[in-house]
């Protein structure tokens, strides 16, 4: 019987046409997806997110005053981008659009959350590990969270969700929000990690809580003087931002903290490295407060930030050794970058301003954490994958949005089609098989600007969530730079282009109208 017959609806050119259409998809399906036509299983997937490493940060882009030889070890056998970007130039609204697919900037109440915050993640929506979760992954996250836990007032001595569980991991290790807020206690799928329940925890950001010593009333006993803020409850010899009291054998101890966490993250690739598995690894460093093991404090010419770089490399070098250990590195796509770019002075006197002998933290770029301008959301950013990633440099405009669709695709997963909306599959892109990333990309802090191409608009206009136009003095509404010409955006042209002004001005309202890239 002819396909005619069969389908009297269709002419024959017509059916022939979504034939072709059809091999043609699985086609592309297979090809963004070795594993899937080798007839082995999907790669694993472990996803390095460190904390406030700038462009310049590793020796692989740049530092010289300290070495990183496992985070170059995996640019030199895999690929190096330069034109990576996170979403935001700081961490919250970066890893809620990391792991969402979504720009952070379309949510109202997406910024830096104090300790005690609400989950921002809708438990019903489709993200990065509920995808890979579906398609067969054990799926886990070691760190550092920070997007928030529970609905409303949280329990500390009691069950802890909604969480990362509730938002499509199987098993979860982490530090609620940052290192320098509290509570500063492990939270390990629901519980919080050697509870005492005689010490109950107690939390506040809004006023002292027990009668323990705080930076401010008691500065004689920190370990690290302060700059600002940070002057709460004393806790290691440092005092965070917030409240706390209780939880005493609960509470981490800073200078031990990269290891438990690269110890949590490699007993995780050990109990599931014999089916496919996502780590969502994020290592707290080189996130204030700077505290190293003494094995790295010391162990660099400028300062305990660089430090503390240090041990992130030996951290990375860590989860590598299981990977190896396992037999598992041909076997298993890694990806390290940062959640924004680079602080120096955050909080705490640790000298690290005054100790950067040179040092360049956002490389040529201007800016760094909080800031609108490169050195915000530039980041490094490395693929490895040994077989199956061409070696090299890409150029290509990328960003960890994309992240959500790029592993759906090499993990043969389906994303829904409501599902990360500003989400694009450059796994092509990430393997070296292409170096067209996007054409364009919005970037978010206090304001928003967009990239495409060489061109970058800062609009003063646009702002995250519903916020209104805001302003400083003498501020004006837009900024336009040619990256090209100007990487260091010291020159503002907007005035000698007015049409790519109005052009990327009407793009980026456009992409915010519409709901998704």
């Amino acid at each position: 019987m002819t396909p005619k017959a069969l389908i009297p609806q269709l002419n024959r050119r017509r059916f022939l046409q979504a034939f072709s259409l059809a091999l043609a998809d699985m086609a592309a399906s297979q090809s963004a997806n070795p594993a899937l036509h080798s007839g082995s299983r999907p790669p694993n997937i472990v996803l390095i997110l460190s904390d406030d490493v700038g462009f310049g940060d590793v020796s692989c882009y740049g530092a010289k005053d300290f070495k990183t030889p496992n985070i170059d070890r995996l640019a030199q056998n895999g690929l190096r981008f330069t034109d990576a970007h996170s979403v935001a130039s700081t961490c919250t609204p970066s890893r809620y659009a990391l792991l969402t697919g979504t720009y952070s900037s379309r949510k109202d109440g997406v910024q830096i959350l104090p300790g005690d915050a609400s989950l921002l993640i809708d438990t019903t929506r489709s993200t990065m590990p509920s995808v890979l979760k579906n398609a067969g992954y054990v799926t886990g996250c070691v760190g550092k969270w920070h997007v928030g836990l529970g609905n409303g007032k949280i329990d500390w001595n009691g069950n802890i969700e909604p969480g990362p569980l509730e938002t499509g991991f199987d098993y979860s290790f982490i530090l609620p929000a940052t290192a320098d807020r509290v509570p500063t206690v492990f939270v390990e799928d629901h519980r919080v990690v050697g509870l005492d329940p005689n010490d109950p925890i107690e939390v506040s950001y809004a006023a002292k809580v027990g009668d323990e010593p705080t930076g401010k009333e008691d500065p004689q006993l920190l370990k690290m003087k302060l700059s600002e803020g940070h002057d709460g409850t004393i806790v290691d010899g440092v005092s965070r931002i917030g409240f706390m009291s209780g939880g005493h054998a609960a509470r981490w101890v800073d200078e031990n903290m990269a290891a438990t966490l690269a110890g949590k993250a490699s007993a995780f690739i050990e109990k599931n490295h014999e089916k496919p598995f996502f780590l969502y690894f994020t290592p707290s460093d080189i996130h204030v407060p700077r505290m190293p093991n003494a094995k790295f404090a010391g162990t660099t010419s400028c300062g305990v930030r660089c430090d503390v770089i240090e041990q992130l490399d030996w951290t990375v070098g860590q989860i590598m050794t299981e990977l190896e250990r396992r037999n598992l590195t041909g076997k298993t796509l890694v990806i390290f970058t940062s959640d924004n770019g680079p602080v120096v002075n955050d909080g705490y006197d640790d000298g690290s301003d005054r100790l950067l002998d040179g040092h360049k933290p956002a490389g040529p770029y201007r800016g760094g954490k909080y800031s609108i301008y490169e050195g915000g959301t530039r980041i490094p950013f490395i693929a490895y994958w040994p077989g199956h990633i061409k070696q090299g440099v890409s150029n290509a405009l990328i960003d960890q949005v994309d992240l959500m669709r790029s592993f759906a695709a090499l993990a043969g997963a389906s994303v829904p089609k409501t599902g990360a909306p500003d989400s694009m599959n450059v796994s092509s892109v990430l393997l070296g098989h292409s170096r067209k990333g996007r054409s364009s990309l919005i970037e978010e802090s206090q304001w928003l600007a967009i990239r495409q191409g060489q061109w970058k608009l800062v609009d003063r206009n646009e702002r995250p969530g519903h916020l209104a136009p805001f302003r400083g003095e003498n501020q004006p509404v837009f900024e336009l730079y040619d990256l090209k010409n100007d990487p260091g955006e010291t020159t503002n042209v907007a005035e000698s282009h007015p049409e790519i002004v109005q052009s990327l001005s009407r793009l980026l309202e456009k992409i915010r109208a519409q709901g998704h890239s």
